[in-house]
């Protein structure tokens, strides 16, 4: 049962290669059992590679199957086609165009299988690739927040500085009412004379717009860091939001292109297995010598060649017996001269008819 399988995969006629040795049916089952084994292997590899995509087991599954199936349809058709023949440059030519096919089923299969088997390396380079794209998107969403925080830094600097400044000239205003309390400066007279109440009238309001300035000028200065807080707490929630976007950078081109910088050779060779595995059919029967089922295939086809050969010469002289035929009854019809009259009697009446319709539709017009 399991023979009579891998002679279906091999794409053999089962009347011929069961009249044939044993030896030649095994070199069948051969050739078979490798286009049924590549097709579980794309299989395989076609599942893994829509995991990767979809993220569902049966999806995934259901599309390998087809995946699968397709690959053994198409490299059954590859190696039923080749067909054996005296010289092994007419073999080679006939089997250029399937060769590359192979090498792209073969590039296609090994791809995802190459993407599991360096699954822990690949995974190390899309972690660097996502810890610096997150260093850099933290980069990009603070260019669109800082210029404003400083903005509102500086405002808070100048209005803080305002106060300063009204500090500054308040202490400088008190020193000079209590130096001329003392004596030192000013009028030089110690106690609180005219001068001195006009110093100290002037400290006090300045000391009492002191305090209204720090009053206005908090409450603009705590607006001002709420408004920071706010926009601070809006880049980190621009940041958390895009962070699943990175977090899911790990699709089947992302994996492919991490793949892409790891060592060239390592994936060269997987690639050049599956290769070897796909073209193998092929090779084989390439370099195989013209077998007995290669001889009797040879043969049937020579006889439906031959048949169908000799059914279009026999349609073609039928045709040209039927046009002599033809040329010659009609050719004495020609000269019938009763047929002659009738025709002649025939196209008269037709004249008269349509002269009568013609003066009828003339007649209604006018």
């Amino acid at each position: 049962m399991l023979k009579n399988f891998f002679l279906t995969c091999s794409g053999v006629d089962k009347n011929l290669i069961n009249e044939c040795s044993n030896g030649e049916q095994n070199k069948y089952v051969g050739i078979g059992a490798t286009v049924f084994f590549t097709a579980i292997m794309a299989t395989i590899a076609g599942s893994y590679a829509l995991y990767t995509v979809f993220d569902t087991i049966y999806t995934a599954i259901l599309f390998g199957l087809i995946w699968g199936l397709l690959i053994f349809n198409l490299d059954r058709f590859i190696v039923s086609t080749i067909k054996k023949t005296d010289s092994k440059w007419k073999e080679f030519a006939q089997a250029t165009p399937r060769i590359i096919l192979a090498i792209i089923i073969a590039t296609v299969i090994s791809k995802p299988l190459e993407l599991k088997l360096f699954e822990k390396e690949i995974n190390q380079v899309l972690l660097t690739e996502k810890n610096q794209m997150t260093l850099d998107n933290k980069s990009q969403i603070a260019q669109q927040f800082t210029p404003e925080v400083n903005k509102i830094n500086s405002e808070i600097d100048l209005l803080k500085q305002e106060i300063s400044n009204k500090e500054t000239e308040t202490n400088a205003l008190y020193q000079t009412y209590i130096s001329e309390a003392e004596g030192t400066t000013g009028t030089k007279k110690l106690g609180k004379g005219p001068v001195y109440k006009e110093k100290r009238a002037k400290h006090d309001a300045s000391l009492l717009a002191l305090n209204q300035l720090k009053k206005e000028n908090l409450e603009k200065i705590n607006k001002k860091e709420n408004t920071i807080a706010s926009l601070l707490e809006n880049q980190k929630l621009a940041e958390i939001k895009s962070q699943p976007i990175i977090s899911n950078f790990d699709g089947l081109m992302a994996r492919i292109n991490a793949l892409g910088k790891l060592p060239f050779f390592t994936s060269f060779f997987i690639f050049l297995l599956f290769l070897a595995i796909e073209t193998s059919p092929i090779i084989a029967k390439l370099l195989a010598p013209k077998g007995e089922y290669d001889f009797k295939l040879e043969e049937k086809l020579s006889a439906v060649k031959t048949w169908a050969t000799q059914q279009m010469q026999q349609r073609e002289q039928m045709l040209n017996a039927d046009i002599t035929i033809d040329n010659k009854v009609y050719k004495d019809i020609t000269a019938d001269e009763e047929l002659y009259n009738y025709k002649q009697k025939m196209a008269r009446e037709l004249m008269k008819l349509q002269a009568d319709s013609f003066y009828k539709k003339q007649q209604k017009m006018l």
